[in-house]
């Protein structure tokens, strides 16, 4: 055979090889931590740190109704990653271990024919099952020279910054991955979680910004118990040392931050915030002025730490168009959770409370999801499992509390849901948030505290969306509570919640 026919089966073979790739839906999930809604630029916010994310906005959908049924780290990525509820996945909370072993979706994808992979923060004290590939962070992993834990179990330093190296890992495994299989991947990204270090580069890139204090800032928490009780204020929580990195404040675990730091990276680190901090000593601040202090040195860092984050998944969308993949892959964007960027005062998350509750979510299906669609409509983080099994033509279990959001992707004045579950359940722990359920409608909010104290909240949230008034017990608002409550219970029993069930029968539920 003459050299010309065999270059022609070759090339054949080769277009034969691309043809089955771009016939195929792949699936990457950008997964981020803590991202509050407020500091996107598609969601209104006019600070510029998310151009990228506004680019991918522009190209498929934001969904402005996107909310987490438990408001914390690990247990998000559990109700992601298994279609199923904090109390039926095992994993309630932070300190609790993750059952890697049970269905969770990618196992069904990977039988299916997809390769999986997890690259960058895990974050559920077990090693995942269900990807060909993974490379992870070990806990919450580090800003600077991270360590990753590699399939073979053992941990290694990578020089960088998190947030680069968990995306050029991720692109490592695209370049290196079987392109006659689909693939679905997410990217664990550790940014913007406490304490917000910006990639050296990012420093002071918002100095020039006097970020406006929430009109709720110096929220009074009337009639609100639990919001009282939290301790995760701006004024009283945030730490000067470790947060806000003034050394005149020591603390051992930032300077163990800074001890990963390489020669270059802390002269640069210390170049910036020692001169920050001469003249913050200098000012000699109290009170109000000492707290609003705060708040600006904690947004600044906030969104110079987003600056790379976007970068990155700027990256990942150039990768996709170099390389012949954007127009069958679906991308997704979302947070673990919301944030608060000093709403009553706060940072962090936890409470059903709307900053935290609520999740980026923006979508590009192409040839599926018009470009440039706003959407209105309710979801759950529960709903992430059954969508993406729908979208690569996988059965989706019975078990699944979720729904898929596939009719909503087609059309996006279908509804998928009329009310979104709520359970958190760290109490005692980190800032003081008390137990609590509920059940958000699209007006409508009403939380059942319980277990250290005991009563309701109810919110109207066209009339009140900072969720300022608790209208709970006022006599005009019975008949709408009462219709609440059994919408919450009815979802406690299809949900299968036995401890939420026992809490609205209580002695005392009343109050």
């Amino acid at each position: 055979m003459k050299k010309g026919a065999f270059l022609l089966i070759a090339l054949v073979l080769r277009l034969s090889v691309f043809a089955q790739q771009n016939s195929k839906l792949n699936i990457i999930v950008i997964l981020t931590d803590d991202h509050a809604v407020q500091s996107i630029g598609a969601y209104g916010s006019k600070y510029g740190a998310t151009p990228n994310l506004d680019r991918l906005a522009k190209q498929g959908a934001v969904f402005n109704k996107a909310f987490v049924a438990n408001s914390i780290c690990g247990p998000s990525r559990a109700i992601l990653l298994t279609g199923k509820y904090s109390h039926i996945n095992g994993f309630k909370n932070n300190h609790d271990k993750f059952d890697a072993s049970q269905d969770v979706f990618p196992k069904r994808l990977q039988a299916s024919g997809f390769q999986t992979a997890w690259v960058g923060k895990w974050h559920l004290f077990s090693y995942p099952q269900g990807f060909d590939y993974w490379n992870i962070l070990p806990g919450q992993g580090q800003y600077y020279n991270p360590s990753f834990i590699s399939m073979k179990g053992d941990t290694s330093r990578i020089e960088g910054y998190c947030t680069d190296v968990t995306t050029d890992i991720a692109l490592n495994w695209l370049n290196d991955r079987d392109e006659s299989k689909p693939f679905f991947m997410v990217v664990g990204e550790k940014a913007p979680h406490r304490t917000w270090m910006p990639d050296i580069q990012d420093l002071g890139k918002f100095d020039n910004i006097i970020f406006p204090l929430p009109g709720n800032f110096y929220d009074s928490y009337d009639n609100r118990i639990a919001a009282a009780m939290q301790d995760m204020s701006v004024e009283k929580t945030m730490k000067i040392g470790y947060d806000l990195k003034m050394k005149s404040d020591p603390d051992n675990l930032a300077s163990a931050f800074l001890a990963r730091m390489n020669p270059e990276q802390k002269q640069k680190w210390n170049a910036y915030y020692d001169r920050i901090e001469e003249d913050f000593l200098k000012r000699k601040l109290t009170g109000k002025v000492l707290t609003e202090w705060k708040f600006q040195r904690y947004m600044k860092d906030y969104y110079s730490t987003l600056l790379s984050l976007d970068r990155n998944i700027g990256k990942i969308l150039d990768y996709l168009d170099k390389n012949s993949l954007t127009k069958n892959t679906i991308v997704v964007y979302t947070s673990d959770q919301g944030f608060y960027l000093g709403e009553h005062g706060w940072f962090d998350k936890r409470f059903m409370y709307e900053e935290s509750m609520r999740t980026p979510l923006i979508i590009r299906y192409p040839g599926v999801i018009k470009p440039g669609t706003v959407s209105n409509q309710m979801i759950s983080n529960v709903d992430f499992a059954p969508t993406f099994l729908e979208a690569a033509g996988v059965a989706i279990p019975k078990e699944i509390q979720g729904r898929s959001m596939m009719p909503l992707l087609k059309n996006p004045k279908a509804s998928i849901r009329n009310s979104a579950y709520y359970h958190f359940y760290e109490y005692p722990g980190e800032h003081s948030v008390l137990k609590h359920f509920g059940i958000r409608t699209n007006r409508y909010k009403l939380i059942r505290f319980y277990d250290h104290k005991n009563f309701w909240e109810l919110y109207d949230l066209q009339t009140d969306p900072r969720e300022m008034k608790n209208l709970y017990g006022q006599k005009k608002y019975q008949a709408l509570t009462a219709d609440l409550k059994n919408q919450l219970k009815q979802l406690c029993v299809e949900n299968r919640d036995e401890e939420a069930l026992k809490w609205l029968s209580a002695v005392g539920s009343e109050q």
